[in-house]
């Protein structure tokens, strides 16, 4: 029998949605298992919430500082920590845990600025731990399969790029109802300057990268808060310049009436076309110039085998954010279990890691020079 993973988590506390998230994708192929946690920023919150967990109460840390110094002197350690805090946070407190020879599962973004990312991923190469960072929309079937199939040429030369990602939730200043969620992510302090392009903008960025293969050269911004008085970006309009000659274009919004989680990918190349919504993750439009378009169905037999290894259960039934998401914590497993022999990743692991990380703030910066800059190009100087 494999031994299942032992982790800690610090955040995603009362009140935290994307903590929950996380446990849930984390235990749903029994990898897994929720040992240790600092929950909050107040002591006695943290240590209430781990034992409504269930956890053992000499496990439920007041702050993340004694998590570590107590973790490490047990006979049994955690072997990876999950960090569901502000992105301001992400850095300093995954540098305690590397340094400890934990490995780490980050929330997206990698910080809240690029310097402290740069100085970061120098000192986290060195320690050769697993360091993801959890682009989950990677994890879909059909993400992978659109993947797949541009990369064997199926739709010939990228051509052209659509992403969006739009949502309504920050129509109004829902921070000043002391909405928690909306108070931190619109504070430049907790969630860096990007605004909507740290929350959900980079998201869409590992997307089209992820999906294409293909990597910016340029970007030009025009940002904007619609929302008086808000003190980060809530709409963003960005073009692109992809390596190879392929053009592209993002749209991010938070204030776009009407949707709640639009996530949308269409990629277009020589010889054929491919449409992906996040709201309808179980079909891929595949349009083949001069014939009629196909809708390919997850758990088809005609998928990759790429779809195949992030698909579940039959066609028909539906699966979505959670699986995805639970998809990208099964590749982290296998790795883990790999790193337990001093071995390699097996062959097809795949799952965000450091390097998509950085590439996040790279482009987050980017776009910040460029809407300073009268929106001119900018060298995207991503490595």
């Amino acid at each position: 029998m494999i031994k299942k993973i032992q982790y800690g988590m610090v955040g995603g506390g009362e009140g935290a949605f994307i903590g929950e998230v996380h446990r849930i994708a984390a235990r749903m192929d029994n990898h897994f298992e929720l040992v240790a946690g600092a929950f909050s920023s107040d002591s006695e919150r943290s240590i209430r919430f781990g034992t409504i967990l269930g956890l053992s109460e000499d496990r439920c840390y007041e702050n993340y500082n004694k998590m570590v110094s107590k973790e490490i002197v047990r006979e049994e350690t955690i072997e990876a920590v999950v960090i569901v805090t502000p992105n301001h946070l992400h850095l300093h407190i995954a540098e305690l845990f590397l340094k400890a020879g934990i490995h780490v599962i980050c929330d997206k973004p990698l910080s809240a600025k690029l310097e402290q990312a740069y100085s970061f991923a120098n000192f986290a190469r060195q320690t050769k731990k697993i360091f993801a960072v959890t682009y989950n929309y990677s994890g879909y079937p059909l993400v992978r399969h659109a993947r797949e199939i541009i990369s064997q040429g199926e739709i010939g030369e990228i051509r052209t790029i659509q992403i969006e990602y739009a949502q309504d939730w920050l129509s109004e200043k829902l921070e000043e109802s002391g909405h928690k969620q909306a108070v931190w992510r619109t504070d430049p302090m907790q969630a860096g300057n990007g605004g909507c392009l740290s929350d959900i903008g980079t998201h869409a960025f590992h997307l089209s990268c992820f999906v294409s293969g293909l990597k910016p050269k340029a970007i030009l911004a025009d940002l904007k808060h619609f929302v008086e008085g808000r003190n980060v970006y809530d709409n963003a309009h960005i073009l692109l310049r992809f390596s190879g000659g392929a053009k592209g274009m993002l749209w991010v919004s938070q204030v776009a009436p009407g949707n709640e989680n639009g996530l949308r990918l269409r990629i277009y190349g020589s010889k054929a076309g491919l449409e992906w919504s996040q709201e309808n993750p179980n079909y891929l439009k595949l349009s083949t110039l001069g014939e009629s378009p196909q809708i390919l169905g997850r758990g088809s037999a005609n998928l990759s085998s790429a779809a195949a290894k992030m698909t579940r259960i039959p066609s028909g039934h539906p699966e979505g954010y959670i699986e995805g998401f639970a998809n990208i914590y099964k590749e982290i497993a296998q790795a883990v279990y790999a790193s337990r022999k001093g071995k390699s990743f097996p062959k097809g692991v795949l799952f965000p890691d450091l390097e998509d990380g950085v590439a996040g703030m790279e482009f987050i910066d980017a776009a910040l020079k460029s809407n300073q800059n009268n929106n001119q190009w900018v060298l995207f100087e991503g490595k």
